[in-house]
């Protein structure tokens, strides 16, 4: 590049399998960190408040916990990213092979149907930890 050419943006374009492929490594470094860490919180551990004043590289276990949910969420986001980028082949694969029907779905229908569906899943998440924080009981006092 010359100096203060300015680089027309039209023609720097990244191939959808490159996007593909580096969400899917991140994914996957994801994954395995979760892992990690919930092994780590699991069994490294000891259960419950007989693990006050337990530290692991500096941690203790509510902060481990808190980097398990963390990267449980930036997975749980990495996913729907990645669900959105296969939407059109999900519909297709849904449409034809599993419902046998000749058609797919335009892209507003499949549009609809994503966000009815991403709609669900946050409504059902919303109703079970309503659900359990009503149905939550406190230990005996005394």
């Amino acid at each position: 590049m010359i100096a203060g050419e300015v680089i027309d943006r039209a023609e720097v374009r990244v191939s959808r399998a490159l996007v593909n492929f580096a969400l899917d490594m991140v994914l996957l470094l994801l994954f395995v960190a979760l892992s990690i860490v919930s092994v780590i919180v699991q069994f490294v551990f000891p259960p419950g408040v007989s693990a006050k004043g337990w530290h692991l590289w500096g941690l203790n276990l509510g902060q481990w916990c808190g980097l398990q949910f963390g990267l449980l969420s930036v997975l749980g986001f990495g996913i729907v990213v990645h669900v959105m980028l296969h939407w059109t082949w999900i519909c297709s694969v849904l449409a034809r092979q599993i419902l046998g029907q000749r058609d797919v779905p335009d892209n507003g229908l499949r549009t609809v149907y994503g966000v009815a569906l991403l709609i669900g899943l946050l409504m059902t998440g919303a109703v079970v930890t309503g659900l359990a924080m009503i149905s939550i009981q406190m230990p005996p006092q005394g």
